[in-house]
């Protein structure tokens, strides 16, 4: 192999050209979320931002030009997250928070995203999880419902099913429950369902809706391929596999991982687009999303189906529509797991 000499006018201008190709990336990224800076000024927070999700969810989020300051908190090494993602030229103004700054992070926040927590890890249960986690999520709601009582929740922090119920008995506590502004956040679960189908089937990702209902765990999670678009024959065992598969996408990740991380930057991914519309609906556009709420559609009192976002958060939650026999079965079978685990987050906050 020769090595070649290259005089500095060429590396000059290869560089030139690189950077040009990551401003037009840039670009191109933020305008994939809102496009333009049209709107009021909206204050974001990330809690847990210096984690495996928090940092490119960080990213992300500065990359929106709907926010004008993003809010970055974490027990540690916040401030380093904070200056490092603040040199990017983009619209938000950047600053990093650590563990007694909870109150000055969240204060006048419209938005408090919530990754905040351990991961999964090999052979740790969701029970394993929970005990971690739920503490950790009732003390950093407490301190939203104290000093950013109006902000939208979106939890992400595992397992959702139990955490979003403990993020709003917290906040009934407190007297600043408002069901239209806590979502858990299930996008992972649509975009991982909308790739699978998309790949299985040889289709453009863009090109592709699946609504996913229910849960975030396990057989909780249930994706509706008979009402995915475009329409399209799928058989019975290309709906079981892709079923499957969309169910124990993170269980994929985690063991692809050996154990080294668990699915942090698609989760990222997922919770910059939701983030995303909750902005826009916040600033009067009507957005449509698959998200985990207060529900009456079934009889679990929290469930995940599509909802209309707005000025207020949630202002309307969908039915499921038609169900195939075998939506129709895993309905019945997601309902007492999904039941029990919002069970347990309730009961935690009551000892």
């Amino acid at each position: 192999r020769l090595a070649l000499p290259l005089c500095r006018s060429c590396l000059t201008f290869a560089a030139d050209n690189m950077a040009t190709s990551l401003a037009q990336w840039a670009a191109q990224a933020s305008r994939s979320f809102a496009s333009g800076t049209e709107g009021p000024a909206r204050k974001v927070a990330v809690l847990g931002a210096a984690g495996g999700i928090g940092q490119p969810l960080s990213l992300l989020l500065k990359l929106n030009p709907l926010i004008t300051s993003l809010s970055l908190y974490d027990i540690a090494g916040t401030p380093g997250v904070a200056a490092d993602i603040s040199h990017c030229n983009t619209r938000a103004q950047v600053k990093g928070y650590n563990q007694d700054q909870l109150a000055e992070a969240v204060r006048g926040c419209d938005l408090v995203i919530v990754p905040a927590g351990v991961p999964r890890k090999p052979g740790m249960t969701r029970d394993d999880l929970f005990k971690i986690n739920a503490g950790i999520v009732r003390g950093l709601v407490e301190g939203v419902g104290k000093h950013a009582p109006g902000a939208i929740l979106n939890i992400i922090s595992n397992p959702v099913n139990s955490t979003v119920p403990i993020a709003a008995e917290t906040l009934r506590k407190l007297g600043v429950y408002d069901k239209r502004k806590i979502m858990g956040v299930t996008t992972l679960d649509v975009v991982r369902a909308k790739t699978f189908l998309a790949g299985k089937k040889g289709l453009d990702v863009a090109s592709v809706d699946v609504p996913v209902v229910g849960g975030h765990a396990g057989i909780t999670i249930l994706p509706l391929f008979s009402q995915a678009g475009p329409h399209m024959t799928l058989s019975a065992e290309e709906i079981e596999a892709l079923t499957k598969r969309t169910q124990e996408g993170g269980t994929e990740v985690v063991l692809a991982k050996a154990g080294k991380g668990s699915a942090t930057l698609s989760m990222a991914y997922a919770a910059a687009l939701f983030a995303d519309s909750c902005l826009r609906g916040l600033n009067g556009i009507p957005t449509f999303e698959y998200t985990f709420v207060e529900s009456t559609i079934t009889n679990s009192p929290y469930f995940a189906s599509k909802v209309k976002l707005s000025t207020e958060g949630v202002e309307k939650v969908y039915d499921l529509g038609l169900l195939s026999q075998y939506e129709k079965e895993g309905l019945k079978a997601l309902l007492p797991e999904l039941i029990e685990s919002i069970d347990k987050g309730v009961s935690f906050c009551k000892q």
